[in-house]
């Protein structure tokens, strides 16, 4: 279909972090002794919480609720269910998707336990406003699922929804227990299915290359890739430089297609600001104006995602509380604590150099509280 004057656009989710209470930091908890879902939930700082929702908002981008930077793993259902209730309560302007997993479930004994989990989280989901995305499935993995097999679970989930609904497809440099995920070429059948059903998929696999050739695979059929690639987004993002001539329905939204990609990130939790900036900039037909923005937004992104990848939240919220949004930067189980002064010092120079300093005064204070004290804490 053509494009209406501006009504192409990009879709762009933020995955946002959750704040903690002060009072965590005594409960002890740790990667090696993690602690109950239930405790968690008693200690997270929802007003602040809700309010990093309200801001990317403003930024004109979506949330990406309840994912991996939210810590879904630790987090657990309950705590998730009342995210995604308190984000669609905020009837956001630029919209919002959430993960849809199984984690309900103590355990998992059976195929139809496992695709009857999924399901009734996608209507949760969709009951609050959102759009699901179905998340990887590590009991597919563990009970070494065949191609056939996973077709026929995602057949079975699929064929009981509505749609939209994207499918995330996460690399195991972010969860170990997703090698081999999507055996032989079982993504590309499952993607085939019911277009109209599933309107995309999340790509969270840090090869930027394969990326480029889903997405041309997808096209035919209007589905779109949202780039989780927080090495190279901004190339993804950009995609061919030229400007889109057709367009889709996801849900209410119109999205532009095109040989690019879309977003749904963890490091816009960072780099909200200056996103929209160059987004705006691209759909005005400004690609160096992008590029100006974007390219030290990824060097962030790089920094903040390198190895091991699966902590990346500690520095997205070190530079949340650099900011002022939130009075500490702990992690569920004090995955913080994973990364070293060093590794947060160097965090805090590439959002300068991103644009991502909302308030420099507030900054500097309080990058000058962590310099002076004791790295790790002493309590």
């Amino acid at each position: 279909m053509s494009a209406d004057s501006g009504a192409v656009f990009r879709l762009c989710y933020g995955a946002l972090h959750v704040v903690m209470q002060p009072s965590y930091r005594a409960l002890g908890h740790s990667l090696a002794q993690p602690g109950d879902p239930a405790v968690i939930e008693e200690h997270i700082d929802w007003p602040a919480t809700v309010a990093l929702r309200r801001e990317m908002d403003a930024h004109g981008i979506g949330i990406a609720e309840a994912m991996d930077t939210a810590q879904r793993f630790f987090l657990g259902w309950p705590a998730a269910q009342r995210l995604i209730a308190a984000t669609g309560a905020l009837k956001l302007a630029n919209g919002f998707c959430a993960g849809a997993g199984t984690d309900q479930l103590p355990s998992i004994e059976s195929r139809t336990q496992l695709v009857d989990a999924v399901v009734e989280q996608c209507h949760f989901i969709r009951s609050h406003g959102g759009i699901p995305v179905i998340l990887p499935m590590p009991w597919l993995c563990q009970t070494q699922a065949s191609e056939q097999e996973f077709v026929d679970v995602y057949a079975a989930i699929i064929g009981q929804l509505d749609g939209p609904v994207f499918l995330h497809w996460l690399g195991p440099m972010f969860l170990a227990s997703l090698e081999g995920y999507f055996p032989g070429v079982s993504f590309d059948r499952i993607m085939a299915l019911e277009p109209s059903v599933v309107r995309g998929c999340k790509l969270s696999l840090l090869d930027q290359e394969f990326e480029e050739k889903v997405r041309r695979q997808l096209l035919p059929r209007e589905q779109i890739v949202l780039t989780g690639d927080d090495f190279h987004f901004g190339a993804l993002i950009r995609g061919d430089g030229k400007q889109p001539t057709r367009t889709t329905m996801v849900g209410d939204r119109r999205v532009a297609l095109g040989d690019f990609s879309h977003a749904l990130l963890g490091i816009l939790d960072a780099i909200g600001a200056p996103t929209r900036a160059a987004i705006d900039a691209l759909q005005a037909g400004d690609a160096a104006g992008f590029d100006a923005r974007m390219d030290p937004c990824e060097e962030l992104g790089k920094y903040v995602f390198q190895n091991p990848t699966q902590h990346y939240k500690a520095g997205l919220a070190f530079l949340s509380w650099l900011n002022g949004s939130q009075n500490n930067f702990m992690l569920i189980n004090r995955e913080d604590l994973q990364r070293s002064r060093d590794h947060y010092l160097r965090c805090a120079e590439l959002a300068r150099q991103a644009g991502c300093v909302r308030d420099a005064a507030t900054f500097d204070a309080r990058l000058a509280e962590f310099t002076a004290a004791p790295w790790p804490p002493s309590s």
